[in-house]
């Protein structure tokens, strides 16, 4: 990997931490304690999309189907709740917390993506 990359990539993380402390602050029901707990939980999420999600997505496609597509949000909520279980000084109150969770970073991540660009550094 270049330099670039590396640095765009660790750019992407702090960003990404900076929102879930953002999320975090706008949700009573979700706790995190500091900037390196939210740069954890946005790699564990990177993470955990990337590997789990996917294998669940694909068990899950006749529900999904049959919800036409709402099930989604229920994964997205679950990886959130692995992710509390996983990372010390991250905390989620309950399932519900976790949907909202999920969805508001998933809104400000979109905000994000479009007022900066896809790809912090590219």
């Amino acid at each position: 990997m270049k330099s670039k990359q590396i640095l765009s990539i660790l750019l992407q993380l702090v960003v990404a931490g900076l929102v879930i402390i953002f999320t975090a602050y706008l949700l009573p029901g979700i706790v995190v304690d500091d900037l390196i707990t939210g740069i954890l939980i946005a790699a564990l999420l990177a993470l955990l999309n990337v590997t789990i999600k996917p294998i669940l997505i694909f068990f899950t496609i006749p529900i999904t189907i049959l919800t036409l597509g709402l099930f989604l949000l229920v994964i997205n909520a679950l990886m959130v709740m692995l992710a509390a279980d996983i990372v010390n000084g991250f905390a989620v109150g309950n399932f519900w917390w976790a949907l909202l969770f999920s969805l508001v970073l998933s809104l400000v991540n979109s905000i994000l993506g479009i007022s900066l660009g896809r790809g912090l550094g590219s």
